[in-house]
């Protein structure tokens, strides 16, 4: 069974929408760790749109499982990750206009960025690992920059809507993992994974860990509204 990360980078989200202090990314965090998960899952983002510095350090400060920082190959973002040492830097691609990471990090035409990255980061005592399109030649650079850790982005499966399109994604998947646990690494595997789509990757044989937030956040919002307005109500009665 998969291992499974919680990304909070949502819960930031909601709390920048007003810039208040009644929902907490911190918070968040040790609710999932009491609710079982393996790992806690952030990104700073160059723009800083939902976890910001300071959401970082109290992470590191309070997670008792394990932090993994996703963020991109910015020099100043790696001097941030080097200063605070989270348990794992996890590096990706950044556009200031996405709605959400579109895809895996160029590895391959980017391998003397990537690797000089990997290096300073690795020095600091940082387990690094790529977020990567599940390709053989983005696989291959990857291991070649001496990372022990892959994930793979599995937004092409989440977003396909037919059957077939599904299962030649989560054939390529498969493959993927394959290939990349014959080179040495260890594989983790993410984005746009939900309630619907979850089990056919989580069944994958060599994938260690899933990468979750936004459906988990979103699957929060209706578990808990229901107590939520029962317990206001009883404040106002």
């Amino acid at each position: 069974m998969p291992k499974l990360g919680v990304n909070i980078d949502h819960v930031a989200t909601l709390r920048q929408a007003r810039g208040g202090i009644l929902i907490d990314p911190v918070e968040a965090a040790t609710v999932c760790e009491r609710a079982g998960v393996d790992s806690i899952v952030a990104h700073l983002r160059e723009d800083r749109r939902h976890i910001q510095d300071r959401d970082i350090k109290l992470l590191i400060g309070k997670i008792k499982t394990k932090f993994n920082l996703e963020m991109s190959i910015a020099p100043a973002i790696i001097q941030i990750a080097c200063n605070l040492r989270p348990d794992q830097v996890t590096l990706v691609p950044e556009r200031r206009k996405e709605l959400t990471t579109e895809g895996g990090l160029n590895v391959a035409a980017n391998l003397k960025a990537v690797t000089a990255a990997v290096k300073t980061i690795e020095d600091c005592g940082i387990k690094v690992s790529l977020f990567i399109d599940p390709d053989q030649r983005q696989i291959a650079a990857a291991g070649k920059c001496g990372v022990k850790i892959i994930e793979l982005h599995t937004g092409r499966y989440a977003i396909a809507e037919k059957p077939a399109q599904k299962e030649k994604f989560l054939y390529q998947l498969k493959r993927s993992v394959g290939y990349a646990q014959d080179l040495g690494l260890v594989v983790n595997a993410g984005h746009g994974l939900d309630y619907e789509n979850v089990k056919p990757v989580a069944a994958i044989k060599g994938i260690n860990e899933l990468n979750i937030g936004y459906s988990i956040i979103c699957r929060a919002i209706y578990s808990g509204l229901f107590k939520a307005v029962q317990e206001m109500k009883e404040l106002t009665r």
